[in-house]
């Protein structure tokens, strides 16, 4: 079990929320691989003093780093304070907590061990915080799956890291924008594995957790859910495979009796390429390419990784470290900002679910 362990793991930040208290929320970002293009996303996206007015951003890694790419991007409208205790976050600042004392060689494009190990260690130090109750959520800067990979690190992402950690039954990897929600069955696992994970329980538990993440986080009192069919025209009633007929239809018409809005299967090319997607609150596709394709398609730009069914709020933007344009000032900071107004929505939609239930 690799999870990050403190003397003080107390009640979870959304029950203890600094909102309650009318201050803005507080909210970690982990800086992600330093040579891919997580330090100048994050760098752009809080450029802009304006968002200020909704959170105060505690940003997990290095002061040297941060200063290393501001430069390279020649900007001097992202400036920072250095803290040492997040007892003493200065509201209405950047703070930087400095993860790590060593050298670092900051190489933008580069796999490096280094990449990893400070990948590691801002994600270690923010999640930390986040148990202890300095930060109402986390966003995560991307990482590089493979060199963060060490004995303390074993996870395929950080959906799964969130997961163990924070010792949630499941949860549900969900891309989100605006109205377009959609999550998997299966998460980062090989695709001739996706059919022998598919069962019944499975996809009953990610229904479950997708529609009561449309609830509490999104504020869908009803929410309408369409599910994806595994196989090309959703098995063609079983001509092109057995799955929709043996493993997803029966899920769907449980759901459908006891009055819930889930509809399905859907061949993903027709629902996507009619745009039915825009009828429903929610979608929940088999495996990963089959929900993520389409999604970056119509939402690149601008999507966000929301973790489902957790007790804390986690989001990231929905790309990767992107090693070929990293310190070249070409990212595009828009799927970060966004990630950063989805966790800051999550957390007033949970607050009021809350309120509403006392």
């Amino acid at each position: 079990m690799n999870k990050v362990t403190t003397a003080e793991t107390t009640q979870h930040p959304y029950i203890k929320s600094k909102s309650k208290n009318n201050e803005l929320p507080v909210i970690g970002i982990t800086l992600g691989d330093i040579n891919g293009i997580g330090p100048e996303v994050v760098i752009k996206a809080l450029s802009d003093k304006r968002i200020m007015k909704f959170f105060t951003p505690v940003i997990f890694g290095s002061a040297k780093v941060l200063s290393f790419y501001r430069k390279l991007m020649v900007t001097e409208s992202f400036n920072y304070i250095t803290i040492n205790n997040l007892q003493s976050v200065a509201y209405g600042k950047v703070n930087v907590y400095n993860c790590w004392e060593k050298h670092m060689d900051i190489l933008p494009g580069k796999v490096t061990p280094e990449g990893g190990y400070a990948a590691w260690q801002a994600l270690k130090d923010g999640t930390t915080a986040l148990k202890k109750g300095y930060l109402d959520a986390i966003v995560t800067a991307p990482i590089n799956k493979h060199n963060i990979q060490s004995e303390d690190f074993t996870y395929p992402g950080h959906t799964e890291f969130f997961t163990e950690t924070f010792e949630a039954r499941d949860s549900l990897m969900l891309l989100v924008k605006d109205e377009l929600r959609v999550g998997v069955v299966t998460g980062h696992i090989p695709l001739n594995e996706v059919s022998k994970q598919l069962t019944k329980e499975k996809i009953r538990r990610k229904i479950n957790l997708l529609e009561t993440s449309l609830k509490r986080d999104f504020g869908k009192i009803k929410p309408s859910i369409a599910v994806l069919g595994l196989n090309p025209h959703a098995g063609e009633e079983g001509l092109l495979g057995k799955e929709e007929q043996e493993i997803i239809i029966p899920v769907i018409e449980e759901f459908k009796k006891e009055g819930k809005l889930v509809f399905g299967p859907f061949p993903s090319d027709g629902f996507f390429g009619t745009a039915t997607y825009s009828k429903f609150n929610g979608i929940l596709a088999m495996y990963h390419d089959q929900g993520l394709i389409p999604f970056k398609t119509l939402a690149f730009d601008q999507g966000v990784n929301f973790t489902a069914g957790l007790p804390i709020v986690r989001t990231s933007p929905d790309h990767g470290t992107a090693y070929d344009i990293a310190g070249k000032n070409l990212a595009e900071e828009s799927s970060m900002r966004e990630a950063l107004y989805v966790a800051c929505d999550v957390l007033k939609n949970r607050q009021a679910t809350e309120d509403d239930e006392k």
